[in-house]
């Protein structure tokens, strides 16, 4: 959908911006090596997502694109702070995905995402942490021999195929934490 034809531009304009900053903080974009990186910004433009969904509902497709539909849940991953308003979220993007006004992978990852914040288990086994510089699940999966039909249905890739993805990420963290 074009930018045009958006019924909301100006809030796809603002969460393209939000999601901008949020992955600048992440990865220290445009840093000098060895700078410190900013504070995370995460609350305030959580905040203001739900201030946004209270005055527009979840942020569609049609209002503001596929890209700013992807900002928005950028948003509500890292609001890892309140997971009852990342859940709140999850149940909005449920709600868009089921008329086809969000992306059904991203769902997921907050599924899951929701799950571990809460200790409980995953399932899509999307949420992962690095354990002798391997990817393991960050909580058990639910129906654990089943995983791999629920990540297809929701256009993911195998669980070992994401987890061969993630091991090269897995054994630089753990290398850097040997001091290496």
């Amino acid at each position: 959908m074009i930018a045009g034809a958006l019924t909301h531009p100006e809030l796809r304009d603002e969460l393209l911006e939000m999601m901008a900053a949020d992955q600048s903080e992440r990865t220290g974009g445009g840093l000098p090596a060895g700078t410190p990186l900013p504070p995370s910004q995460d609350y305030v433009r959580a905040v203001r997502l739900e201030e946004i969904v209270g005055e527009h509902g979840w942020p569609t497709f049609a209002m503001v694109g596929e890209d700013g539909s992807t900002a928005a849940w950028v948003i509500a991953q890292h609001a890892d702070f309140d997971v009852d308003m990342q859940a709140r979220f999850l149940r909005l993007i449920e709600a868009a995905v089921e008329v086809g006004q969000a992306d059904v992978t991203e769902m997921a990852y907050l599924w899951d995402r929701v799950a571990v914040n809460r200790d409980l288990p995953q399932r899509y086994g999307s949420q992962i942490r690095c354990r002798q510089g391997e990817p393991t699940p960050a909580t058990p999966i639910e129906d654990a021999d089943e995983v791999d039909v629920r990540r297809a249905e929701v256009g993911m890739s195998s669980l070992d195929v994401y987890y061969e993805e993630l091991a090269m990420m897995c054994a630089q963290e753990d290398a850097e934490g040997a001091g290496g």
